[in-house]
């Protein structure tokens, strides 16, 4: 399915809600990091960035609960894309990890936050036997004292071909 399952649903979602929701990776068409909502007693701001690459659906490279702390940062699923093309990464499972966990960080430091502010991640794996090659590039990242919560999965398949996607949630001092 693949990329054909990715311009599937982008098809199906410029169909349902007009040209707008086709995202690009042009930079010059990316909305605006901190564009805020407004919801109940909550400000959400949207996080984004071209040193990450652009989402590829309707949604926002991550969200922020606020400035202050113990405000919450959720940073959308990334996968191994190289931002300045677009394009997945070249290689194995290790080298897509070390492209997802660069894309992820790039999301917090716009945020400005890093990896060991993460509290909790999710790793979407496309075969779970790479696992452990998967923990070794995580571990290089992810050095803190209190290492985030974690859950791990494999799924059947993920956007664009990748082998990994991870998300994670990061808390303000």
């Amino acid at each position: 399915m693949g990329r054909v399952g990715s311009l599937a649903r982008a098809l199906v979602a410029v169909l349902l809600r007009g040209p707008s929701a086709a995202r690009s990776n042009d930079p010059a068409t990316r909305p605006d990091s901190g564009a805020q909502e407004e919801r109940g007693t909550m400000t959400v701001s949207r996080i984004a960035t071209t040193s990450a690459p652009a989402a590829v659906g309707p949604y926002s490279q991550g969200v922020s609960t606020g400035q202050e702390a113990g405000s919450l940062v959720f940073v959308s699923g990334q996968v191994p894309l190289d931002p300045a093309t677009g394009a997945l990464v070249e290689g194995d499972i290790q080298a897509q990890a070390e492209q997802v966990l660069k894309n992820v960080g790039a999301i917090l430091a716009e945020a400005g936050l890093g990896y060991d502010d993460v509290v909790k991640t999710t790793v979407l794996l496309a075969d779970i036997a790479d696992f452990a090659a998967v923990n070794e590039v995580y571990a290089r990242y992810f050095t803190g004292e209190t290492l985030p919560a974690r859950a791990a999965f494999g799924v059947a398949a993920l956007p664009l071909g990748a082998g990994v996607e991870i998300e994670a949630i990061a808390a303000r001092a």
